[in-house]
């Protein structure tokens, strides 16, 4: 089992080191793709949809016929709109109705999390706090927090749940994002200078991505 550097919720350096679970933080990362598509997944999940062009029947003006069927010279034209004029309508383009959803199972979501994780931990990329409640919402507490155990960069702060005082002492701090245990996801991992995770928090990862069938034969 794996152990990192862990700290008091002043920033204070323990004596002892935190162990991490190897089921969670100590993988062997094989399934590249996997990890790649996982990030691929955020990213495309969180897209929207807004770009919508109209097509013929939806561009507003005129249904006048541009000129008479015979006898101009010029080739017939029902209507000012068709789509090879300028102004007309366009032919295949987005209609706002696109979904760009990428679909990843649970299984295959914990596996890629748990690669992300173990990354991170090879990395050094990971530290344990004792706790962290937000205090008394001032962010320079926060901030000298951060320094104090040297998580710099951008900072995935990993915390027991949200509330309005974390929320307010982070709020202001370029490059921090906050989330709890169960909400950890690849993308948030894999952009991270720093993982800084409570104990309680730490507790609450591996219960939710160890290996239930590991632990019924521990059992």
């Amino acid at each position: 089992m794996a152990s990192v550097t862990s700290y008091t919720a002043a920033g204070v350096k323990s004596g002892a080191k935190a162990a991490l679970d190897k089921n969670v933080f100590g993988l062997e990362v094989k399934n590249h793709d996997l990890l790649g598509y996982a990030y691929q997944s955020y990213l495309a999940n969180g897209r929207v949809n807004l770009a919508k062009t109209k097509t013929r029947g939806e561009v507003v003006g005129s249904t006048k016929k541009p000129w008479k069927q015979k006898g101009t010279g010029r080739a017939r034209f029902g209507s000012r709109y068709n789509p090879i004029w300028r102004g007309g309508g366009i032919t295949f383009g987005p209609t706002g109705n696109e979904n760009y959803t990428k679909k990843l199972n649970l299984k295959a979501k914990r596996l890629a999390t748990k690669q992300a994780l173990s990354l991170a931990a090879t990395e050094d990329r990971i530290k344990i706090i004792d706790k962290f409640d937000g205090g008394d919402g001032k962010v320079k507490k926060t901030a000298a927090l951060l320094s104090k155990i040297e998580a710099k960069g951008k900072v995935l702060l990993v915390v027991d749940s949200k509330d309005k005082m974390i929320n307010r002492s982070t709020g202001n701090i370029a490059g921090v994002k906050v989330t709890t245990g169960k909400y950890l996801n690849v993308y948030d991992i894999l952009n991270s200078d720093n993982v800084v995770i409570t104990k309680k928090s730490l507790d609450a990862i591996s219960e939710w991505l160890a290996d239930k069938t590991k632990k019924a034969e521990a059992k």
